[in-house]
């Protein structure tokens, strides 16, 4: 199911170290000079694997920005998307080449330039927290993949420090943007199901701690940088990749890194489950483990008003069953029980939600207006924390109680100590 699930994440997405900027710039194309609405968004992008090149065509496509800079630890990586940039700005400027792109290694540099607006981060997850605060505080406004953080606090933290700088940041749960996940929460909104008694989210599960053999290390990579904050271990081609066009992240296996598909997938799934249940500023009350401790599958959220959302590794999408029929929701699939629930006119229903089509196009209106786009860090923060809150009640088969308002497990001081990790030094949240 991952790997299939992970094909059509591809297929959603298609709907100073180096040198300075420099006079041959087509003065076309690079205006970051100018201020006003005409002006363009210069971005820098943290983080030069797959995603992060679909996210980069994305924006390079876009006549509002211009790609200033590109980072990553794998220098094979850091000068290809160096090379995409350049390449295509020389073919938009009819020019020989272009040199107009830097590269960097170390992300602080890139946030210490001044004519940089915003940065599209899409590191692996234990880097998220650590780059955005960074990037917040550099005054960058920030698109940050999902999901948004690798522990509950991180996810906190990261909403703070977009706050108080006044950043504007979108979270890469791209299915806020797509049409049936917008009709879907509409409709469950609005009572079209009636009462919502349940909600099942099917998505992978958790995490395991780290078990790969030591490798040689491959010249051209910062191993250490690339591990950052996470405990030292040996390198393996499993983690990093060296090849520009490497497959799935096999990183998000492991608990240094992420929280597998439950933070991945869940990171879409669970939070279209809190959009519909209308729940982006709060959360489940009680997170229940599955009889079977070695269950990757059957957790039990339950909310104060009663809603039981149930994990169910073994089946896609999003189902929400009211009293009066139940809607299922999964990319480019819609399905309603009756049929004329999702019958025309939705759309005009008196609850309306937040609409966009186009996730990338959302987050740069929303840096020129100053506004909160439609995936803005509370409601990733949000939705990462059920996900991890999954996790935690996972790994420890432990029944939760949870305040969502506090953020803190109810009269579990054990628990509590879960809601972050030790960092490798320096690195400090």
């Amino acid at each position: 199911m991952t790997h299939k699930h992970y094909l059509s994440r591809r297929q959603f997405l298609k709907t100073t170290a180096a040198a300075a900027v420099g006079s041959a710039q087509p003065t076309a194309f690079l205006r970051a000079a100018q201020t006003g609405p005409n002006s363009r968004i210069t971005l820098g992008f943290i983080g030069m694997g797959k995603q992060n090149r679909g996210l980069m065509n994305g924006f390079l496509h876009k006549r509002e920005t211009q790609v200033l800079a590109v980072c990553d630890v794998d220098t094979t990586r850091r000068e290809h998307a160096k090379k995409t940039v350049e390449d295509y700005y020389a073919k938009q400027a009819n020019k020989a080449d272009y040199k107009g792109c830097s590269a960097y290694g170390d992300f602080r540099q890139l946030l210490e330039r001044k004519d940089i607006d915003a940065v599209v981060i899409a590191t692996p997850d234990h880097w998220h927290a650590l780059q955005v605060i960074a990037a917040a505080d550099a005054g960058k406004d920030i698109y940050c993949e999902k999901p948004l953080s690798l522990t509950i606090r991180e996810a906190r933290e990261m909403v703070r420090a977009v706050r108080r700088n006044n950043r504007v940041l979108q979270t890469g749960s791209m299915q806020r943007s797509s049409r049936e996940f917008l009709k879907a929460c509409t409709l469950v909104r609005n009572g079209r199901i009636g009462q919502v008694k349940t909600v099942i989210v099917g998505v992978g599960g958790p995490s395991k701690w780290c078990d790969l053999p030591g490798e040689p290390l491959e010249p051209g990579l910062d191993w250490d940088f690339w591990l950052g904050p996470a405990p030292q271990r040996p390198y393996n081609s499993i983690l990093s990749p060296r090849g520009v066009h490497d497959h799935f992240p096999h990183w998000r296996s492991y608990r240094e890194y992420s929280g597998g598909a439950m933070t991945d997938w869940g990171a879409h799934h669970f939070d279209i489950a809190q959009w519909g249940l209308g729940m982006d500023d709060s959360g489940p009350v009680e997170i229940i483990p599955p009889a079977d401790p070695n269950a990757k599958s059957g957790v039990r959220f339950l909310y104060a008003n009663g809603v039981e959302m149930i994990h169910d590794s073994s089946k896609g999408g999003v189902t929400f069953i009211g009293t009066e029929g139940r809607i299922f929701v999964d990319r480019g699939r819609f399905q309603a029980e009756p049929e004329s629930i999702g019958q025309e006119g939705w759309e005009s229903l008196p609850v309306r939600l937040y609409a966009s089509n186009d996730h990338l196009q959302d987050w740069l209106n929303c840096v020129r207006s100053r506004q909160r786009p439609i995936c803005d860090v509370e409601i990733g923060c949000r939705s990462v924390t059920v996900c991890h809150l999954g996790n935690l009640a996972y790994w420890n088969h432990r029944h939760l109680k949870w305040d969502p308002r506090a953020e803190q497990f109810v009269g579990d001081v054990e628990a509590n100590s879960w809601l972050d990790r030790d960092r490798r030094a320096p690195w400090k949240l």
